[in-house]
């Protein structure tokens, strides 16, 4: 079983920055993947970023060249830096992990962007 903690989330003004944590806990599972997922209202759940344990990245074409995922192996973490948040941006985001068996997901935390 993995459990899956996101912190960062906040209220921030346009043009702004955040950064978001996912900290993986558990034993006996190996992570391949983990990626950050976002569900704005009225909205059906997106991907946002994916790195995998080799550190190949990708991103959604709405966050390209202002987001970056990147992964520490050694705590199990998985880091997403926003920068030039946009209104668009306010959403719930959700981390995911993806092991050999199972996908899980943290609870989320929210992201407000707006003046």
């Amino acid at each position: 079983q993995v459990q899956l903690v996101e912190s960062g989330g906040g209220l921030v003004q346009p043009g702004g920055s955040l950064r978001l944590s996912c900290a993986a806990s558990g034993s006996g599972f190996s992570i391949v993947a983990m990626g950050w997922y976002r569900q704005a209202p009225g909205k059906q759940r997106e991907s946002v970023a994916h790195i995998t344990s080799a550190g190949n990245v990708r991103y959604a074409d709405s966050v390209t060249g202002r987001f970056t995922i990147s992964r520490d192996n050694a705590v199990n973490t998985a880091y997403l830096q926003m920068n030039s948040l946009k209104p668009d941006d306010t959403a719930v985001y959700y981390c995911n992990a993806l092991t050999l068996s199972r996908t899980f997901w943290g609870q989320g935390t929210q992201v407000t962007v707006s003046s």
